[in-house]
């Protein structure tokens, strides 16, 4: 809260449409809840189409008089989709499969990128891993609690 930690293995990632999509929040955690929950809803209206249903999340956020107070940013990532969710209407996928978002999001995402170019033998996992390591080494708001979740791929 503000610049204490109150909670330092808070859980901002969790599986969604029966554990084949991974989602993850920056921002206010109440807020992120509701979000999780909606994303869920479009995903089971949509049949599990995680570009649709991130759409529609992203019109219904951006429009609803409710969801646009809501302060946070979802990265979701299926097999094959990663896309970044906002609460001004965007979905953006990036280009280089590379996706981070939070206080420490761009060392993360950084080093990630280095990794991805520079260590073509490391794993995701590792380089995920490392990844965060060094940003919260770098970001005082990032620690160094992680929750790693894994999909299988198709």
């Amino acid at each position: 809260m503000g610049d204490t930690v109150m909670k330092h293995r808070a859980k901002k990632v969790r599986t969604l449409f029966d554990g084949k999509i991974l989602a993850g929040f920056a921002g206010a955690t109440a807020d992120a809840f509701t979000l999780f929950e909606r994303f869920e809803e479009k995903l089971q209206q949509y049949s599990g189409n995680v570009t649709r249903s991130a759409v529609e999340l992203a019109k219904d956020w951006r429009t609803d008089r409710y969801l646009r107070r809501l302060e946070a940013l979802l990265a979701v990532a299926a097999p094959d989709r990663l896309l970044l969710i906002s609460g001004t209407g965007d979905v953006i996928e990036p280009d280089d499969e590379v996706l981070a978002i939070g206080s420490g999001g761009a060392y993360a995402l950084a080093a990630a990128r280095a990794m991805l170019k520079h260590s073509p033998g490391m794993t995701t996992k590792e380089m995920v891993e490392e990844s965060i390591r060094i940003s919260a080494e770098i970001c005082i708001y990032t620690n160094n609690e992680i929750t790693l979740l894994e999909i299988d791929a198709v």
